[in-house]
């Protein structure tokens, strides 16, 4: 029977969908891109192996040719798409409604080659009304947003498969240079860099606490004898001194307490009331980056984990597509919204007129709504029988749409200026006189300590010549503050203000820079690493332009223009990879110039020595004079948990000095009389007790729990800490109840003998020294989770012959299936609740045979893997020792270089994969 076949990326929107189509339409998943460039040697094709450029994956010197491949992990998924359309009268692309989606739409059509006619159709929400209008407004394909998006992925690949090898051969193996990558990772370098430079100011000023007529309020010194007090404004950043040509009076502390023992005993006047009425508009519903920002500052996701929640919530009907920078409203959704607002808030809290917003974004495009609950009427949070992060997203957008039709907030600012002996106070509050908006949603702000907009601070009813009683006055002393390091709102907000990147990658790139040691992730702040520094350095230093912000965002307009056909792609990469200015030519003019020892040199102000990259991380290297004249060069390792941020010269020292002169004692166990040290490692500090010998090749070890510093240490922390594993008891159960500390940090461990242990994690409030059998007790009858503190999201179950069960969790990298020591990634595309356990025994078959998974296989796996095996060798004869390993060895990935015949190098090892942001 004859059938449209319809292709959509994912199956969780194939399900969705196919609720709204007649029954003779079937629904098929792409699994995201079904061709890509060749990411290792593996992969290319044998006609193209000997070419130059095959590991770049474009013809270069024939009009920037791509070449794709499908992937391996993609084969099945183009069978079964070929077997689908093999019945159908017509096909109909569905995929996403922006550049990728174009794309993924157009190498389907070259891949299946279809003989039915292909049409385009395309939605931003999935609802009946949508997919109906969608059926019946189909069109071609866009060829100029095609265009665009190849033209993005060929340039991204010339940049980081140009500049990639480069840095490998110049500051460390496996490094990438993206080209968006790179310009987020200076970024966060130069705000490092200021921090470092930052000289801190100090002053001091008075905070009064004054009554009047039963109501209690604040007031902050401003002025002495008429003139101005400094405040953290008034300070030079580099000097930690007033700036120049301040005039502001800088209070030092013995006159601040001063001056607070005279206004203590004079009277307090009020000189001057004022009452400044003003309003607050809406902000505008969210685009893509303004959801991360939102997301990251109120619920604490990750750019990666809002992106990832808010395709699922699309992709169940929830919500409109979540790709797009436009902040525009349909009618449809403007009246869903003021429905929303009259029935929850009432009349009175709606705009006068329907408000639309208008895109002031640089580079706008995707010409869809803004972020809004799908459908003409907006299911309330609590009626969509969401949990958790989904129900959180949700919520966040629904609110701020429906604020955006709500009536603005009027507020009355409130200053009050005293006087009291020769100094001026002044109290500021905030009435908010009709809430409007705020009832529904305020704004969240990059500064944590700022208060939201929201909130009132009220001020007792004053008046001229009124007379406050002071109920007490504080001299506070204050220090200027470095520059804040970006958080990822911070960061994903700098670069859409740059017009760096696309908004719908910014969640790839940033954790492709956490992912890959560029930056690590701590307190929500990205703080850069020495690798960072080093490899921002190399590109400042010689390929300026690359990293540039300016130059980054005149590349993203042309990209623009390419996707509208103003500007045509060709001659554009010829322009940027060609000719004397090109970037190959200047790989090739700058590479010999390139010293590898000043690459993997960064220099930090107030270190007494330099940081260098080895092959194992950062190290410092200092020289030491000796008594007799002759120098010394001393290497010491860096602990890898120390950043750029954290070294400071007295611990550079103090790390240099172990390694000269050995460690310090910080006491002797008075069991064995031995020496405690303090050490530090490429793992961070850890404690020794006594020395290495003959007798005793291995000395008894203990790392440092997270959160104790080196320098608070004591004798006895170090002892006990020292002689763990320690007995807490016996468990009801039978077996021992041990506290110890591990890889992963401290635990507890049920010991039920015969080698069966089952262990617990400590929470962040509890002290491996001093944590007890109840509490362990506890801690050991709570459900196990996964690495990581990762609960599954699925259990699948137990397959048949197996005794352990397959579960589904969320990881930094994705979906994956875990069995035992066994994990598998989920393909691009398919959702927890979507996978089978057939799927997964496949998955993790695949896995442990490619010798990949943790470690060890599963009854299942084995089984699985031993089928495929046994079916393998049916097919075709067995390989010869030799041919085998010659085999094995193309199934490697490569290194993107090749022998001097143009063959690829047999002991080459993996491309990395960069440049894709």
């Amino acid at each position: 029977m004859a059938h449209t076949l319809v292709i959509v990326e994912s199956p969780t929107k194939a399900r969705t969908i196919r609720g709204y189509l007649p029954k003779d339409f079937r629904v098929e998943a792409s699994m995201g891109h079904v061709r890509d460039l060749p990411n290792n040697a593996s992969e290319i094709p044998a006609a193209h192996k000997g070419e130059k450029w095959a590991n770049l994956g474009v013809n270069t010197a024939h009009q920037f040719e791509p070449l794709y491949v499908v992937p391996k992990d993609k084969k099945k998924v183009v069978k079964e798409l070929k077997e689908a359309l093999k019945g159908a009268d017509q096909l109909l692309l569905a995929t996403d409604e922006d550049r990728e989606g174009e794309s993924i739409s157009w190498h389907l059509q070259q891949l299946l080659n279809p003989k039915v006619p292909v049409k385009r159709m395309v939605f931003h929400e999935i609802t009946k009304e949508a997919i109906g209008r969608a059926l019946e407004e189909t069109r071609d394909l866009d060829m100029e947003l095609v265009h665009a998006q190849e033209t993005r992925r060929i340039l991204d690949r010339l940049v980081g498969y140009t500049l990639s090898p480069l840095l490998w051969k110049k500051v460390a193996w496996g490094l990438s240079a993206g080209r968006v990558q790179s310009v987020a990772v200076r970024l966060l370098v130069q705000r490092e860099r200021a921090r470092r430079a930052f000289r801190s100011g100090s002053y001091w000023d008075l905070k009064a606490r004054l009554e009047h007529d039963g109501s209690g309020f604040e007031a902050r010194l401003t002025h002495v004898v008429g003139e101005k007090i400094a405040g953290g404004s008034d300070f030079d950043e580099t000097t930690g001194a007033l700036k120049a040509g301040s005039k502001v009076r800088l209070l030092e502390e013995s006159e601040a307490r001063s001056l607070r023992e005279a206004v203590l005993s004079q009277p307090w006047r009020v000189a001057e009331v004022e009452a400044k009425p003003t309003t607050r508009k809406p902000v505008p519903p969210f685009t893509t980056s303004t959801l991360q920002q939102e997301a990251n500052r109120k619920l604490r996701l990750s750019a990666r984990d809002t992106m990832r929640t808010a395709q699922g919530l699309y992709e169940r009907g929830f919500i409109t597509y979540m790709r797009t920078d436009s902040v525009h409203l349909s009618d449809q959704a403007i009246n869903a919204a003021r429905a929303c607002v009259s029935e929850k808030y009432g009349t009175e809290y709606l705009s006068p007129a329907p408000r639309q917003f208008t895109t002031k974004a640089r580079n706008a495009q995707e010409a869809h709504e803004a972020i809004r609950p799908s459908g003409d009427a907006f299911r309330t949070p609590r009626d969509t029988g969401l949990d958790g992060k989904d129900l959180a997203l949700y919520e966040l957008i629904w609110k701020r749409t429906v604020a955006s039709q709500m009536a603005e907030a009027r507020l009355t600012m409130l200053s009050v200026e005293l006087q009291v002996a020769e100094a001026s106070f002044r109290a500021s509050g905030k009435r908010i006189d009709f809430p409007g908006f705020f009832r529904a949603y305020v704004e969240g702000s990059d500064d944590p300590d700022a208060a939201l907009e929201g909130q009132e601070v009220l001020l007792p009813s004053l008046a001229v010549d009124d007379r406050p009683a002071c109920a007490g006055v504080e001299a506070l002393g204050h220090q200027t503050q470095p520059p804040a390091r970006y958080s990822e709102a911070a960061l994903v907000k700098m670069l859409e203000k740059e017009g760096i990147g696309r908004p719908s990658t910014y969640a790839s790139i940033i954790g492709t820079i956490v992912d890959r040691g560029y930056a690590t992730l701590a307190g929500h702040a990205l703080t850069p690493s020495f690798t960072a520094f080093a490899v921002t350095a190399l590109l400042e230093g010689h390929f300026p332009d690359l990293v540039d912000t300016s130059f980054t965002a005149r590349m993203e307009s042309s990209l623009d223009e390419i996707s509208t056909g103003k500007l045509e792609w060709l001659p554009y990469l010829t322009d940027f990879y060609k000719g004397e200015k090109g970037l190959e030519t200047q790989v090739q003019q700058r590479e010999d110039d390139i010293d590898p020892t000043v690459s993997r040199t960064i220099e930090l102000e107030g270190l007494p020595c330099v940081v260098r990259i080895g092959r194992f991380g950062a190290y410092l290297e200092a020289k030491k004079v000796a008594d007799d004249g002759s120098e010394e060069l001393i290497k010491a390792t860096l602990p890898q948990e120390i950043t750029p941020a954290e070294l400071d010269g007295e611990q550079a020292e103090l790390i240099l000095r172990q390694k000269s002169e050995g460690p310090e004692s910080i006491g002797v166990d008075p069991e064995t009389g031995e020496a405690i040290y303090l050490l530090f490692g490429q793992y961070g500090p850890y404690l020794q007790r006594g020395q290495a010998s003959d007798e005793i090749p291995k000395p008894k070890r203990a790392s440092l729990p997270k959160g104790i510093k080196p320098d608070e240490l004591s004798l006895e922390d170090a002892l006990g800490l020292l002689r763990l594993p320690r007995l807490l008891g016996e468990h009801p159960e039978g077996g021992k109840v041990q506290a110890g500390l591990g890889r992963f940090g401290p635990y507890v461990v049920h010991d039920k003998g015969k080698g069966e242990k089952d262990y617990r994690s400590l929470k962040a409030e509890d002290d491996v020294l001093v944590v007890g059998l109840s509490r362990a007790l506890e801690l050991l009858a709570m459900p196990k989770r996964g690495r990581g503190g990762r609960t599954a999201l699925k259990d699948l179950g137990t397959p048949e012959g197996a005794s352990e069960a397959i579960q589904v969790f969320d990881g930094p990298y994705g979906l994956y299936v875990k069995q035992g020591k066994v994990n598998a990634s989920l393909p691009e595309g398919m959702g927890a609740e979507a996978i089978t356990i057939e799927q997964a025994v496949e998955l993790l078959a695949a896995k442990a045979a490619s010798g990949k998974g943790k470690t060890g296989k599963t009854a299942a796996t084995k089984a699985a893997a031993s089928k495929a095996s046994t079916t393998a060798s049916k097919a075709k004869p067995k390989a010869q020792p030799k041919a085998k390993a010659k085999a094995d060895a193309a199934t490697k990935p490569k290194i993107p270089s090749t022998t001097k015949t143009g063959r690829p190098r047999a002991s080459a090892v993996r491309i990395i994969q960069a440049g894709q942001s």
